[in-house]
């Protein structure tokens, strides 16, 4: 599978004698010298080790590069383990010489993943991509991803050596591209562990965002980098905890087959983790919140890769360019900037919570269906602790019955909310919303001459059956109800719809002209 052999200007380093498909173990070595972790330099124990080693060992061991000076063979034997180790960290043993692993050279657009196995006790490499014949085997020496300055500064310091890889080899402008790439996977990444359990739970839209962002970023880099199934993991998390299992287990599968590219089936993360992929719920952030809920088998059919992309991500909820065309009664729903001064009508403001703040009062912040971002105050008798903490979340749509527009003494103009019976908060985006607006509009209104339209098969009938949990939907047999239910996503909208409110609002079954309107309807 691979040679040793000399390197121009690298010493010896290790070629690929075929081609390795991605996720081929290249090689799984023992250590033949450790260095205790306790120890804050080579103790006389691994000296004494070097010594007793047969002579063919100590030759390839001495063989090594070695960039540190030396007086006398301890503090050569020193300077090789100091050049060369690899580290384990487990088990009490800091770092490890390998024969065949410490000959692998580096490059910051590595090829191939070092690990530490702690299942089967060997150091493991694995094919990031595929690599061709003749290509050479690399890996990473460092712990993070920084810019090319930073990565040749430790790697002179710590190495002795100038990278000339083909990510350090870029033109400055694309040089320049790429450190930026690194520093905000970096800023990203640090906002994720800071923000931890309590972001999660709080702003989960957001998170999800950052994990996605940090993913592309990765994508543009380059093929096969070892961070990315951790991205995908912790988009996992971010689901499962508000318990969509369904978007939980494909994340959790791609993050296990990353984790199996660089690892192996025996890697510990495998091990651990491989069985959200087939049960996310035993995730134990799971139920934490229920707001996204979904079975693992939720996922939509006859969808093509950018449209399961876009599912998958949650991306309809905040990308209006992927909304469907919905011919949205404006005089029912007002945008923000359309709210009357005075209507002989009754309508409804929508808006999809993007943020929320307690101070004196509970304010949210909203995005209405025109995308623009309005502060909503409340002025109710408790100041908006009528609704709990699990009713306010990122992503989740506010009705306001009859909501006027205010100029606030401080902060931006919206909406001023006083009457807890005007305003409900749906456990949907608002992008589902308009959907579920559109679909209630063609499968629940009957039709001038009686008939209605089939959810399942679009054909209109005089005699359909409505559906016997909603009551919203309508088909003409249980194969139509079962297209529907599988196909056309009913089996997600049929749980929301059994909200009366939610029903009303959607074919306007509420008070006409100005008689009394509030929730529930």
């Amino acid at each position: 599978m691979y040679v040793i052999k000399d390197i121009d200007r690298k010493g010896k380093g290790l070629v690929a004698t075929e081609r390795i498909p991605q996720g081929t173990r290249i090689l799984s070595e023992y250590p033949f010298i450790t260095i205790p972790e306790s120890s804050d330099h080579v103790p006389k124990s691994v000296i004494q080790h070097i010594n007793s080693l047969n002579e063919a060992q100590r030759q390839d061991f001495l063989s090594m590069h070695n960039i540190h000076p030396y007086k006398n063979v301890d503090e050569k034997y020193r300077g090789l383990i100091q050049t060369n180790a690899l580290p384990i960290e487990a088990d009490g043993i800091a770092a490890g010489i390998f024969l065949e692993a410490c000959r692998i050279d580096h490059a910051c657009d590595n090829n191939a993943q070092k690990h530490w196995n702690t299942n089967i006790k060997r150091h493991t490499v694995h094919a990031l991509r595929d690599i061709q014949e003749g290509e050479e085997i690399t890996i990473y020496y460092l712990g993070t991803n920084n810019s090319r300055e930073n990565r040749n500064k430790t790697l002179k310091d710590r190495f002795g050596f100038d990278c000339s890889c083909r990510l350090c080899s870029l033109p400055p402008e694309k040089s320049n591209e790429s450190d930026k790439r690194l520093a905000e996977i970096a800023r990203l990444d640090n906002m994720l562990n800071a923000g931890g359990l309590t972001e999660i739970m709080s702003s989960p839209m957001r998170c999800l965002r950052n994990v996605q962002k940090i993913i592309q970023l990765y994508k543009q880099q380059g093929e096969g980098d070892a961070g990315v199934p951790r991205a995908f993991f912790d988009a996992a998390q971010i689901m499962i905890a508000h318990g969509d299992l369904a978007r939980g287990r494909i994340f959790a599968e791609r993050a296990v087959s990353g984790w199996r590219t660089s690892g192996g089936d025996d890697c510990e993360q495998v091990i651990e983790y491989g069985h959200l992929a087939v049960a996310p719920s035993k995730l134990p952030l799971y139920g934490m919140s229920m707001m996204w809920k979904t079975a693992t088998d939720d996922v939509p059919t006859r969808l093509d890769a950018a449209e399961l992309e876009a599912w998958l991500w949650r991306r309809e909820a905040s990308n209006q360019m992927s909304r469907p065309k919905i011919l949205l009664d404006r005089e029912i729903f007002p945008g923000f900037a359309d709210l009357p001064t005075n209507s002989e009508r009754h309508y409804c403001f929508l808006g999809e919570i993007t943020g929320s703040a307690t101070l004196h009062h509970l304010e949210l912040e909203l995005k209405d269906i025109d995308d623009q971002k309005i502060p909503l105050h409340f002025y109710t008798e408790g100041l908006g602790s009528e609704w709990t903490p699990s009713q306010i979340r990122e992503g989740y749509t506010v009705a306001v019955i009859d909501a006027k527009h205010h100029v606030f003494r401080f902060g931006s103009p919206g909406v001023r909310h006083e009457d807890t019976h005007m305003l409900r908060i749906f456990p949907l985006s608002l992008y589902r919303f308009l959907a579920l607006y559109s679909q209630a509009r063609n499968y629940s209104e009957e039709h001038e001459d009686g008939a209605r339209t089939c959810h399942g098969c679009e054909k209109p009938g005089a005699t359909l059956q409505k559906c016997g949990k909603c009551s919203s939907y309508w088909y003409c047999n249980r194969d139509c109800q079962t297209a529907g239910w599988k196909e056309k996503g009913h089996k997600d909208d049929c749980k929301l719809l059994k909200d009366e409110d939610l029903r009303k609002l959607l074919v306007h079954k509420w008070p006409k002209g100005r008689d009394e309107m509030k929730f529930p309807l």
